[in-house]
């Protein structure tokens, strides 16, 4: 217990390694830039009714002839790797300097804040690895305006926005009749529902290790079990605080969103209780499943230690017989030392007794179902 309690501080730092990146004194705004973070892709979705513009910007400062037209701006930055261009766009947006910190310096807990004129939503999202087991997490930080959104992504690899690009390409649903409120409720609906393939995939992993559980556990299903329950975990961190922060937009009602797009919210948000609901279910399966684990492997040890103790006990009669034809006594000196020795049948009648007590002790052991396996599987 005490070797546990030693790990413990290490295993709460490794959960939160990654969120201890601020410098103590460091001035309010300050902007901390990852090495490994890749340059800035800024993207441009200009839309109405009638029209679309769709493209690729190489400068912030080409978003400022869409800002003050009527259309609804969406512009995507996809990648935190250069602090020129995120000051540059903060400058283009007018950004606070605490809404360009939290967007830079990641990852920052799920939140929204209300700016006056701007709406700032920071989000966690997740994507299924392709080939792998697990998920892609970043944070997606939402700006609302009048009529923009400025949405900033960590990496351009991974996103789960492109169905709402095709709605607005091919102007399904009414969200080109909407505002940019709506936009900002269709990428954070587009967010929420990526949880559920991630879940899904997640089920069918606990489902493979129930059954090798049972059957055939091994140390490699415990580390998959304690991996599951890891990355269930960072899931909970994620999906958690994002419900709150939705349901902070319903309940305080900030003047940028519209009491149509408040509805749609609520829908949202109970798709964010839905997603924990269904995290809450798998760790605890996956709990149970590290409890099963131990109890297989408890089992397992029991089945040999009673296979040994039934060979430990058919042999006990034998050997207890063959030491005491092992004493030698002679036989000369007294009829009463062991007069089997001089008899014609002694040696196989010897063998017949240790045989019949053998086999009776099999026997007895079969109908007192001590030679059975304590746990069986039927398959169907």
């Amino acid at each position: 217990m005490a070797r546990k309690l030693s790990r413990l501080p290490k295993i709460i730092s490794k959960l939160y390694e990654d969120e201890f990146y601020h410098q103590p004194g460091a001035i309010p705004g300050t902007i901390f830039i990852d090495a490994d973070a890749p340059p800035p892709v800024i993207f441009l979705i200009d839309y109405n009714q009638t029209n679309l513009i769709r493209k690729q910007i190489a400068t912030p400062e080409e978003c400022i002839p869409y800002l003050d037209r009527e259309s609804i701006s969406w512009v995507d930055v996809q990648g935190l790797g250069s602090q020129d261009i995120l000051q540059r766009l903060g400058q283009v947006f007018e950004l606070h300097p605490l809404v360009l910190e939290d967007i830079v310096n990641v990852p920052e807990r799920p939140k929204t804040e209300d700016y006056e004129d701007q709406l700032l939503f920071i989000a966690r999202m997740v994507v299924p690895k392709e080939r792998t087991c697990g998920f892609h997490s970043e944070q997606v930080s939402l700006i609302l305006g009048k009529n923009y959104l400025l949405t900033v992504q960590e990496e351009p690899e991974h996103d789960c926005f492109e169905a709402v690009r095709s709605r607005i390409e091919k102007n399904k649903g009414i969200i080109r009749k909407q505002g940019a409120d709506y936009l900002a409720y269709a990428l954070l609906d587009a967010i929420i529902d990526g949880f559920f393939p991630v879940l899904e995939l997640y089920g069918e992993r606990i489902e493979e290790l129930e059954e090798e559980v049972i059957v055939k556990p091994t140390p490699q299903t415990l580390q998959n079990i304690y991996q599951i329950r890891r990355e269930l975990l960072q899931l909970r961190r994620a999906i958690w605080p994002q419900r709150d922060a939705i349901n902070a937009l319903i309940r305080d009602a900030p003047d940028l969103i519209s009491e149509e797009v408040r509805i749609y919210l609520r829908d949202c948000y109970d798709h964010t209780v839905q997603v924990m609901d269904m995290v809450e279910t798998y760790r605890e399966l996956a709990s149970g499943l590290m409890d099963v684990y131990l109890s297989a492997v408890s089992n397992k040890m029991n089945e040999i230690m009673k296979v040994l103790t039934i060979v430990s006990t058919i042999f006990i009669p034998l050997t207890f017989i063959a030491g005491i034809y092992g004493m030698n006594f002679n036989t000369e000196k007294s009829p009463y030392n062991m007069p089997e020795l001089n008899w014609y049948w002694g040696y196989p009648l010897c063998w017949a007794v240790m045989l019949a007590i053998a086999l009776g002790l099999l026997f007895f052991f079969w109908r007192r179902g001590w030679l059975q396996n304590s746990v069986t599987i039927k398959r169907n």
